[in-house]
């Protein structure tokens, strides 16, 4: 047996399904054995490798399995290179496998030779290169185990083309279990449960703050156990949306920089702030001299890097957040805290009047985003997956879009990279079949990865792609307007006809202009599973509201531009 097909033997006892790919000259032994794999391994063909890595991410984030990304080496390994840090810094599980130059060859400037290893090794989990056959399925192992296991990531296999073509007489293949100097489970400490229970027990304004963590350990149900018996109102980061529904009594809305008003001045009014596998990043907390300095804050995490790092906890509790939330739970003791979660009203309200009212139901006559996104996210009836691009598209989406399960909601939060929408939307639609994917872009990130219709084209992918077009790069632009003086540097945008394009990939499509016309498109796209590009011309310069401008206060809060 040959490298290459020990390769895919490896993993398919890693239970992989599906691979994200591209094909080249490193790696073509690899593509060769694949077509003896055709009834075993679905191989998605994108049209850029920055496109599998993006589909892998979302095919990971709604499934919970690892995304697989196959390419070769030189260019098509560097043009990875986004979606591998996107998904080191979200926390996505993720295992590329690029082809190599031969390893006599390695170190000479051989074509399309590039050191992957050493370009990958700051922003993945673990990076490796494999360079005989009997290597390989000892790498696959290890690769999934890292990948998936503590605080999942991408991991890079770099595959030389001596390896792949290297005949090897006997294949064994076993999983990884340990790493010696890898520990992704830490002993929970029973003392750091006790002293969290023991503030929480005394808290009179408790606000919790879930993030993707919950997600990815598959806590949602205990962390909604802990939120009810404490009566803990709680909010959630970009990444945490969807953790917990939208029309849950407890749900006061996400914090950040576009977050809500409610919480994020409660963030700085609570007595006791607990954070749930979130990260305390720069675009939740703003200013951190000024960040709950009078709460005491519980941090649980699952990686000790965390804690600590950006906001000293009082409590720090280490561990897999479904068992450390679960101790917690069964210790704390029953509570109400009415008053407090009553007082969230007041700023709910004047969120509502001076912000909401005005997107979702427009008196001007003009198309605005958050009016869009409301009516197709209640044309989906709430359960549908939400996948974003990056921009006012982004946060429109997600604060006006409504969840009712977990894994609903697939955007770039840490690296912020335009480009990821409709390639992750493919890799979401693979993953969850029967869930409706709705996917909200720009006209500017869309045409990031425009290419990758064709992918939807070919593989017949049923996603619904909704561009909120307004001829801008609509967040650089907010930001020129507010806090440039009005000097709109490069952020106009002459645009294509979406439409003709979409028909040429043969997908059906519609472009709307006023509410009227959203509303019977809208149910023209759902009417069916296929695929379909909307297309809302919006007004030209909508801001995004509210917002709180980086490195100030998260109190300062702008709710309108200032005249």
């Amino acid at each position: 047996m040959t490298g290459s097909y020990i390769l895919l033997e490896s993993l398919l006892k890693e239970e992989v399904e599906t691979i994200f790919g591209y094909p080249g000259g490193q790696i073509i032994p690899v593509f060769d054995a694949l077509y003896d794999y055709k009834d075993k391994l679905n191989h998605i063909l994108v049209r850029h490798e920055q496109g599998a890595t993006h589909a892998a991410q979302g095919y990971a984030r709604v499934s919970g399995k690892p995304g697989v990304v196959l390419l070769t080496s030189g260019p098509g390994a560097t043009n990875a290179i986004t979606g591998i840090a996107d998904a080191m810094m979200d926390s996505t599980p993720m295992v590329v496998i690029a082809g190599q130059v031969p390893t006599e060859a390695l170190g000479s400037d051989a074509f399309q030779e590039t050191d992957l290893v050493g370009i990958t090794q700051p922003i993945t989990k673990w990076s490796y290169q494999i360079r005989s056959a009997e290597d390989i399925a000892w790498a696959v192992a290890r690769a999934f185990y890292i990948a998936t296991t503590g605080r999942p990531g991408p991991v890079v296999l770099d595959f030389t083309k001596n390896a792949q073509n290297e005949n090897l007489e006997e294949f064994t293949y076993q999983k990884c279990q340990f790493i010696r100097s890898y520990i992704p489970n830490i002993d929970i400490d029973n003392s750091k449960i006790n002293e969290a229970v023991n503030i929480i027990n005394n808290s009179k304004r408790p606000l919790a703050i879930i993030g993707q963590g919950v997600i990815l350990a598959n806590a949602e149900e205990e962390v909604l156990d802990f939120l009810e018996k404490g009566n803990i109102p709680a909010a959630t980061t970009l990444m945490g949306l969807s953790a917990i529904p939208t029309d849950h009594p407890l749900n006061k809305g996400m914090v950040g920089m576009h977050g809500n008003v409610g919480p994020n001045m409660m963030t700085n009014q609570c007595d006791v702030l607990i954070a749930i596998g979130m990260r305390f990043s720069d675009r939740v907390t703003g200013n951190l001299k000024t960040y709950a300095k009078q709460a005491k804050v519980i941090h649980f995490d699952i990686d000790p890097c965390e804690i600590g790092k950006n906001v000293k906890p009082t409590v720090g509790v280490l561990g897999d957040v479904k068992k450390t939330i679960k101790e917690v739970y069964e210790k704390m003791n029953n509570n109400v805290h009415y008053e407090w979660i009553n007082s969230f009203a007041t700023y709910e309200n004047r969120e509502q009047d001076k912000v909401v009212k005005k997107e979702i139901n427009p008196i001007d006559g003009r198309l605005h985003m958050g009016e869009v996104v409301r009516k197709v996210s209640e044309a989906s009836n709430k359960c549908a997956v939400l996948v974003t691009d990056v921009g006012q598209n982004q946060i429109m989406a997600t604060r006006y879009f409504q969840f009712s399960r977990s894994r609903s909601v697939i955007t770039s939060g840490g690296l912020g990279t335009m480009g990821f929408g409709l390639p992750a939307a493919i890799g979401a639609k693979i993953g969850a079949p029967e869930r409706t994917v709705c996917c909200f872009c720009g006209d500017g990130g869309f045409q990031m990865t425009l290419q990758e219709l064709g992918t939807i084209l070919q593989s017949k992918i049923g996603v619904k792609i909704i561009v909120l077009n307004n001829n801008k790069l609509g967040m650089v632009r907010q930001w020129q307007e507010l806090f440039f003086n009005e000097r709109y540097s490069f952020t106009d945008m002459i645009n294509p006809d979406f439409t003709l394009i979409a028909k040429a990939y043969g997908i059906g499509t519609a472009e709307v202009n006023t509410s009227e016309e959203l509303d019977s498109a809208i149910k023209d796209m759902f009417k069916d599973d296929k695929p379909y590009l909307l297309v809302a011309n919006v007004e030209k310069k909508g801001l995004v509201f509210p917002m709180t401008p980086g490195g100030t206060d998260v109190t300062n809060i702008l709710l309108e531009k200032k005249q």
